[in-house]
């Protein structure tokens, strides 16, 4: 985005550390670190803070930060998923209602997957299968999930003539 565009910050510090924290830590975690070695711990706990830190956010932050601001009712939702499988949706200046109750569902999946492997770590549930388990398989949705997500931002980009990734580095995006 050029300096004598017209231009808004969108997505904050707050907003875009947290985005990039997750992603690092979930690409470490899955296919850098060693399951259940130290760093690994390290990084689920410092991806479980940020999460805490972006729920707080979603509060008391920024316009464009704050639930109320992004979270879509049944009837938004459905009008904007409508508008999109016709190839007529809006562009949306912060998360469109789809994105948005991704966002959510990631959100949910990331806090499922710190408990679980936090969970792991304690004498009760220490070589516990289920909590295994359900730990791996939350981190394999989170993975396909953000594929689907990073595929559906190119898309957005493309339709919209945004590039998106480049507005989550920057925070900014045209008006």
């Amino acid at each position: 985005m050029g300096a004598g565009e017209n231009s808004v910050t969108v997505w904050d510090p707050v907003i875009r550390i947290f985005h990039w924290t997750v992603v690092a830590g979930c690409l470490a975690n899955l296919f850098i670190l060693e399951d259940g070695g130290r760093a690994h711990e390290v990084i689920g706990y410092a991806v479980a803070a940020v999460l805490v830190i972006r729920i707080v956010w979603g509060f008391v932050g920024t316009r464009y930060a704050r639930f109320e601001d992004f979270v879509p009712g049944p009837h938004r939702l459905r009008q904007y998923l409508t508008l999109m499988m016709q190839g007529r949706e809006p562009r949306q200046l912060g998360h469109n209602p789809a994105a948005a109750v991704m966002m959510l569902v990631l959100m949910a999946l990331l806090a499922a997957v710190s408990v679980t492997g936090w969970m792991a770590t304690l004498d009760v549930f220490w070589d516990v299968e289920w909590v295994e388990e359900l730990h791996e398989g939350v981190a394999e949705a989170i993975l396909w999930l953000a594929l689907i997500h990073a595929g559906a931002a190119l898309y957005e980009s493309l339709c919209h003539g945004e590039n998106l990734v480049w507005a989550m580095v920057t925070g900014r995006k045209r008006v």
